[in-house]
């Protein structure tokens, strides 16, 4: 095992490990015990009693940061002729069909969204091998399949995350960059935890949200007190 440095040390002192931490005082310790040279990602991980084997109990779903990703979303649209100018228009970073997949057929996946309409998508799905592990795979589910390309386009670009369980039953999402006020950290945090809470599946039995956490790229996580998103009582 690894030993610590010096600011892993540091970090580690000011986190609490046993203690459920309120979302403010996440959000704002977060910032603080992120040592990272660069303007690192806050992740949110949220651990969930399903059963991610079992298609009633899956959970998956988008939603709007209220205060964006922090991050420039690279967008790719895979449309035919007559959708192109939408794309372009609404800030797509890359459109058009034919070249875009043989480019992805030859190893090139250098984006962060790909939306398409639903009269091309038998030709994306000869490259599902490829974006489906990568995330990257259109989905109705998400808005990512449509013929409103342009809206679909702006709605990424303003911050529209699409979340989903893992195997273990966790989903990690981001929701911000440390340079964010704590406040709108939280006000992400929020949005996302509102929006899971919503997804709770029928079939399940048992506790749904089990824990929450938050961390800043390389940093502690922070345990999160849940009994207040269940409640209503954060402030």
């Amino acid at each position: 095992m690894s030993k610590l440095t010096k600011n892993q040390k540091v970090a580690e002192a000011k986190v609490d490990s046993v203690k459920l931490y309120p979302l403010d005082e996440a959000c704002e310790l977060v910032k603080e015990v992120s040592y990272a040279k660069f303007n690192a990602s806050v992740e949110l991980h949220v651990n969930l009693g399903v059963d991610p084997r079992k298609s009633n109990q899956m959970v998956r779903g988008v939603v709007t940061l209220p205060n964006g990703t922090g991050k420039e979303t690279r967008v790719l649209v895979l449309c035919t002729p007559d959708k192109e100018n939408e794309a372009k228009e609404a800030g797509a970073d890359y459109v058009g069909l034919d070249e875009y997949i043989d480019k992805i057929k030859g190893g090139w996946t250098d984006v962060d969204v790909i939306i398409c309409t639903p009269s091309v998508m038998a030709k994306v799905g000869a490259i599902g091998r490829i974006l489906g592990p990568r995330g990257l795979m259109p989905n109705p589910k998400t808005g990512t399949v449509t013929m409103e390309i342009g809206n679909a386009v702006k709605e990424v670009k303003a911050g529209k995350i699409d979340f989903k369980v893992d195997k273990t039953g966790i989903i990690h999402t981001a929701v911000g960059k440390v340079s964010f006020d704590a406040g709108k950290i939280a006000e992400n945090i929020k949005s996302v935890m509102s929006a899971i809470l919503k997804l709770k599946p029928q079939a399940l039995k048992g506790t749904y949200l089990k824990g929450a956490s938050i961390c800043a790229t390389m940093s502690p996580g922070i345990k999160l007190d849940t009994k207040a998103f269940t409640t209503g009582t954060e402030k």
